[in-house]
């Protein structure tokens, strides 16, 4: 069976048998399917292209909206860092202002203090200064009365050069004796017929009544002298002249055992051992003379009342309690003028160390001084805060906030 087919090109109609027929339908369907295929292939191809397009698209816009996200998180970071950097500047800035004005009031106020410390160092200064001169006069009166004393309590160890001890107590004597003692007799003991002699005898009257007598020795040695005597070596033999001269009183003037305080300190009373004997200074030799003679005044009345009891034939022992009553109120005078002499040497001493010690003191002022400039300078914020703590709290906040002016500088 036979089929005609009509070209679409040509218009010709020619015959095709079932075979050429289904020969020619597979040559059509291979190539539309071919055809079909390719056309698929390229939708597949394109749609493949518009998707991966799209993908590309979608893709892109998430990737520039993660970077616009990103940008804009940057952008916001910035400004926050910008914000931060005003704040912390404004901070700093604020601090950096707290600190200067604390600062300023630290230093107005550490300017007043020096202030107020110049002119109390200055009060004090010449304060010092004025006490200074006051003690410096003091001291050249008393430096001069210092060596008065020194000299006076020891002055023979160093004048007599060529003048003998006993010329010196004679001298002494003289000066004063047509002035004090105008009736006295005041000799050298000459009289050697007992076998031995003192050195001068001291005897006064009144209206023909002995009232007072006094066996006198001088000892004095040079330093170089090779045996070292002692008071007491001479105090028997000066007891045995006043008993052979008939004298009432003994007195050794010394210059022996000169470090020996006991006889330093004034009159010393060694009638213990000798009836009313004494050891002196020779500058106590006239106030020895003055103290027993006024003694024995007081007791010239009662020798004249003894005499003119005994002419009276009165009971000698009335007249015995009286002369045992002086003797007692002799005793007690001399005791009190000995412990005044005592005194007197003491406070001269005591004078003396005094003196001593308020010049070293006045001598070391200068480094007082020296030491309270030295604290003066020496003056800090962690001084000045110490009793503050509100102060030395501010100065600690303004301490911690250090770090930010470090960050401002890079550093």
């Amino acid at each position: 069976m036979t089929q005609e087919i009509k070209c679409p090109s040509c218009g010709e109609v020619f015959a095709v048998d079932k075979s050429g027929y289904a020969e020619i339908v597979r040559q059509v369907r291979d190539k539309e399917f071919e055809k079909e295929l390719k056309r698929r292939e390229q939708d597949f191809a394109e749609k493949k292209e518009r998707e991966q397009e799209l993908d590309r698209m979608r893709k892109r816009e998430a990737f520039e909206k993660a970077l616009s996200e990103k940008d804009k998180a940057i952008e916001r970071l910035k400004a926050r860092l910008e914000q931060s950097e005003t704040e912390r500047k404004l901070a700093v800035s604020e601090a950096l202002k707290e600190k200067e004005r604390a600062l300023s009031q630290s230093a107005a106020e550490i300017t007043e203090l020096k202030g107020r410390l110049s002119n109390k160092a200055v009060e004090q200064e010449l304060k010092e200064q004025a006490l200074q001169r006051e003690y410096e006069d003091k001291l050249r009166l008393k430096d001069e009365q210092i060596e008065y004393y020194k000299d006076f309590k020891a002055r023979q160890s160093t004048k007599m050069i060529g003048e003998s001890l006993e010329q010196h107590c004679l001298n002494q004597f003289n000066a004063l004796r047509m002035t004090a003692f105008p009736a006295a007799y005041f000799e050298k003991d000459n009289d050697v017929r007992a076998g031995s002699k003192g050195d001068f005898i001291f005897r006064e009257a009144a209206e023909g009544v002995e009232f007072i007598s006094i066996m006198f020795e001088m000892k004095n040695e040079m330093d170089e002298t090779a045996t070292k005597h002692k008071n007491e070596d001479f105090l028997k033999e000066l007891d045995k002249d006043r008993r052979q001269k008939g004298c009432e009183y003994a007195v050794l003037v010394s210059l022996l055992e000169r470090d020996n305080e006991l006889y330093n300190n004034g009159i010393v009373d060694v009638s213990y051992r000798y009836e009313k004997m004494y050891v002196i200074r020779p500058q106590f030799f006239i106030p020895m003379i003055t103290l027993l003679r006024n003694a024995a005044l007081n007791s010239l009345s009662y020798r004249r009342e003894l005499e003119e009891a005994r002419h009276q034939q009165v009971d000698i022992l009335h007249f015995e309690e009286n002369m045992n009553a002086f003797k007692e109120g002799f005793a007690r005078n001399y005791r009190i003028a000995s412990d005044k002499f005592k005194i007197a040497i003491d406070e001269i001493d005591k004078t003396i160390s005094h003196l001593q010690k308020t010049k070293e003191a006045l001598l070391s002022s200068e480094n007082n001084l020296r030491l309270a400039n030295n604290k003066a300078e020496d003056l800090s914020i962690k001084r000045l805060t110490r009793n503050a703590p509100a102060v030395k709290e501010m100065f600690e906040e303004l301490k911690q906030g250090e770090p930010f002016t470090e960050c401002e500088n890079g550093s």
